[in-house]
C-alpha cells in the first residue's frame, strides 16, 4: 500500500502546503487581537519563546507519528500503540477524523463569509447594490449559497489528489497570500494613526511579560496557530518520502507559520489604530473588539472611510482571508478522505464527495441552529478537541509507542535530550493550556 500512495514531490512543496494548512483565519484575526489584548510587543515576545518551547515539539511530534507510518491518523496511531491498547490508538484517531469534519462544517461557514465580503466590493462597483447588501448582509440564504462554493472548490483541489492537487495549488496559494499581505501593510503603514498601531505591536511592555493570562494565552495561540491536534499535520507527514530531514522541515513549516502571524499583526493592529483614527470604535472595555466583529464590522468600516481606494483594499484583504481558509479547508478535508481511501478501498473520487457531502450535512445544522449551535461548537472543538488531542499525542510519542520509535530508541546527544523533553516537559506545557482554554 505504502508504494501506491500519493505524495508530495519536493520539499518546498510540503512547507507550502504544512504551512498553508497551519495558516488560517486564527493567524490572520486570532493571532492580531491576542496580541493587542495582552501587551503587544511583551505578545509578540513570549509568543515566540513559546512557538520554541511548545509548538515546535508538537507539530514535530504530529508530523512524527505520521512520517513513521506512511499512513493516515487512525492507522498511524492504531500502530503505534499495538503494543499497548491497539483500540484506544484507532478510537483517538477516530475521534480526530470526527474533529476534522465538526470543524470544517464551521469553518467552511466563515470560509464562505470571506469569500461573500470578497465579491461585495465588485457589485458595489457595478451598481447591483441590493446583491451588495445581500454579500455582506447576514442570511441563511448566503450560508446556503457559499458555504457550497468553499466546498466544492476545496473538493476540486481534493480530487487531484496530493502531488497535482494540494501541492501544486499550496504552491500557487501561498506565494499570493504573501505578496496580497505585503502589500496590504505596505499601504495601511502610509495611512495616519498607523505609527501609533505599529509602536503598538511591535515595543514590548516588559512589565507585562511575567503575567500569567499573557502566558497561557501565547502558549494556546501557538498551539492553535500551528493548526495542531487534528491529524492534518499527520496526514502531511505520511505523504512525505521515508527519507526526508523532518526536523528541518517541522522548522521550516514552523517560521513559515509564525512569519505569516507576524506579517497579520503588522496589517491588523496598524489597521485597527488607522480605524480610530478615523472615528471607528476599535476598543470596548479597554480590549480590542475581536472575532467575528473585528473582521465584519470594524475592517470594512475602515475601508468604507477610505473612498474609492477602499473598495479594493478591501476586497484584496478578503481575497487574502480567502486564500488562507481554502489552505486550511484542504487540509482538514484530505483527512477523512485518505481514511476512506486508505482502509474502505474506496477511489478518490468517490471518498471526496463522500465527505463532502457529509461535510455540507453536517455544517446544513449548524446554519439551520445557528443561534446557539455555532458558538457551541467552535467552543468544544478549541477548548476541549484541540488540546487533549495534542496531549494525545504527546502521551503517544514519549510513552506508548516503543517498536519503530526512533526518540525512544536514542540515549545520547540532542535527540536523547529532545526525547525527553517531549515525554515530561510538554505534556505539562500542554495540560496548562488544556486547563486555561477549558475553564475559562
Amino acid at each position: 500500500m505504502a508504494q501506491l500512495r500519493d505524495g508530495f514531490q519536493s520539499r518546498i512543496g510540503f512547507v507550502l502546503a504544512a504551512a498553508g494548512a497551519a495558516v488560517g483565519l486564527g493567524n490572520i484575526w486570532g493571532f492580531p487581537t491576542q496580541a493587542a489584548n495582552h501587551g503587544g510587543g511583551a505578545f509578540l515576545l513570549v509568543y515566540f519563546i513559546v512557538i520554541f518551547l511548545l509548538a515546535l515539539p508538537a507539530l514535530y511530534t504530529e508530523l512524527y507519528l505520521g512520517h513513521q507510518a506512511q499512513s493516515n491518523p487512525v492507522t498511524a496511531l492504531r500502530q503505534a500503540w499495538q503494543e499497548k491498547a491497539p483500540k484506544i490508538g484507532a478510537g483517538a484517531g477516530y475521534m480526530g477524523l470526527c474533529g476534522a469534519i465538526v470543524m470544517l462544517s464551521f469553518y467552511s461557514i466563515v470560509a464562505g463569509w470571506m469569500l461573500a465580503f470578497s465579491l461585495e466590493p465588485l457589485a458595489h462597483v457595478f451598481g447591483f447594490e441590493k446583491l451588495s447588501q445581500f454579500l455582506k448582509g447576514d442570511s441563511t440564504l448566503r450560508n446556503f449559497i457559499f458555504t457550497p462554493l468553499m466546498l466544492l472548490l476545496t473538493a476540486s483541489i481534493i480530487l487531484k489528489g496530493v502531488k497535482s492537487g494540494i501541492e501544486t495549488w499550496s504552491r500557487r496559494l501561498m506565494p499570493v497570500l504573501l505578496l496580497l499581505l505585503i502589500a496590504l501593510i505596505a499601504y495601511i503603514a502610509t495611512l495616519e494613526g498607523a505609527a501609533k498601531g505599529f509602536s503598538a505591536y511591535l515595543i514590548p511592555d516588559f512589565s507585562k511579560i511575567t503575567d500569567p493570562d499573557l502566558i497561557i494565552a501565547a502558549m494556546g495561540q501557538a498551539f492553535f496557530s500551528l493548526s495542531l491536534g487534528v491529524g492534518c499535520m499527520m496526514i502531511y507527514g505520511s505523504y512525505l518520502k521515508p527519507n526526508e530531514n523532518l526536523p528541518k522541515l517541522t522548522l521550516s513549516v514552523a517560521a513559515l507559520d509564525t512569519g505569516v502571524a507576524f506579517l497579520a499583526g503588522l496589517l491588523i493592529i496598524p489597521a485597527v489604530f488607522v480605524a480610530q483614527h478615523n472615528g471607528v470604535q476599535v476598543f470596548q472595555d479597554g480590549k480590542l473588539i475581536g472575532e467575528g466583529r473585528l473582521i465584519f464590522a470594524v475592517l470594512p468600516e475602515l475601508f468604507s472611510s477610505m473612498g474609492a481606494i477602499g473598495l479594493w483594499v478591501g476586497m484584496t484583504f478578503f481575497v487574502l482571508m480567502s486564500i488562507a481558509s481554502l489552505t486550511s479547508t484542504i487540509s482538514s478535508t484530505e483527512i477523512p478522505v485518505s481514511f476512506l481511501v486508505e482502509n474502505h478501498g474506496l477511489d478518490r473520487r468517490s471518498a471526496t464527495w463522500w465527505v463532502t457531502g457529509v461535510i455540507m450535512v453536517v455544517a446544513s445544522l449548524i446554519i439551520l441552529n445557528f443561534e446557539w449551535l455555532f458558538g457551541l461548537v467552535i467552543s468544544v472543538f478549541t477548548q476541549y478537541q484541540l488540546p487533549l488531542m495534542g496531549l494525545f499525542y504527546f502521551i503517544t510519542v514519549g510513552w506508548m509507542w516503543k517498536r519503530g520509535n526512533q526518540l525512544r530508541l536514542e540515549c545520547k546527544g540532542f535527540h536523547y535530550w529532545f526525547a525527553q523533553y517531549v515525554r515530561f516537559v510538554c505534556p505539562v506545557l500542554m495540560t496548562a493550556v488544556f486547563l486555561n482554554v477549558a475553564i475559562k
